[in-house]
């Protein structure tokens, strides 16, 4: 097997040294050509935020933290989303407890509860390391995220809901409120372009690049908030009984 690998090694030298003597074109096939194989979700995104392009959008080297002997990693990058749906987040608990259990205690008692749940925004799978102060790959997405209904921007890190109810406890039970919040899940692509390079007298021909990084972002679902107020977080709450 050793001498036929060789063998056709050598026909293959002899065949592109045949062409480069007749003034053919050869044509070879590099491992990794086009180098997706090499770079990690990791690597593809932060070529994207320093994309010449962004989503449309001509930047600047300053606008991704870049000096002025910096260039660009990439000539385009677009996130293409394929995916979108909502869900309900996880429950939890919103308030103090509020017990009636004293041991003479014959009627409901009336609280004045206040509660207040947070939701995180902007979690994604490997967009959450390309936050920068400008919003970084974050702030882009606030585009895409623009197109559903009641979107917070995805530069905020969290958005949060509450109110002051007026409730009664019934003797013997322990009232507390929980919150569970809607939310909502994007899935797509950055899709990264770079553009093919003709050969010039210190380096040679480079082809085109086109390299892909899915990624899975989560938020919270928003409410619009009041005279310009940022928006709260959609959900539902509830009143939660239980023994003493």
């Amino acid at each position: 097997m050793a001498k036929r690998r060789l063998k056709n090694r050598k026909a293959r030298y002899a065949a592109i040294g045949a062409a480069l003597a007749t003034g053919g074109v050869v044509v070879t096939l590099l491992p990794s050509a086009n180098a997706a194989d090499d770079k990690t979700p990791e690597q593809i995104t932060a070529m994207c935020q320093r994309s010449a392009v962004l989503n449309g959008k001509k930047q600047s080297v300053a606008d991704f933290g870049g000096s002025f002997g910096d260039g660009f990693a990439a000539d385009n990058c677009d996130f293409v989303e394929t995916n979108f749906e909502t869900f309900d987040g996880p429950t939890e608990k919103s308030s103090v407890d509020f017990p009636n259990c004293e041991p003479n205690a014959t009627e409901p008692a009336k609280v004045s509860l206040t509660w207040s749940a947070t939701a995180a925004q902007g979690q994604g799978k490997y967009t959450s390391t390309q936050q920068g102060a400008g919003g970084g790959l974050f702030g882009f997405l606030s585009g895409s995220w623009l197109k559903h209904k009641g979107t917070l921007d995805m530069t905020v890190k969290s958005a949060t809901a509450g109110a002051t109810e007026q409730r009664e406890v019934p003797v013997g039970k322990v009232l507390h409120m929980e919150f569970t919040p809607k939310m909502q899940r994007m899935t797509g692509e950055w899709r990264v372009r770079v553009d093919a390079r003709a050969a010039t007298t210190t380096t040679n021909a480079t082809p085109e690049q086109n390299l892909v990084a899915p990624d899975v972002v989560e938020g919270p679902v928003i409410l619009p908030g009041a005279a310009g107020a940022p928006g709260i977080a959609d959900g539902t709450s509830r009143a939660v009984l239980e023994n003493c």
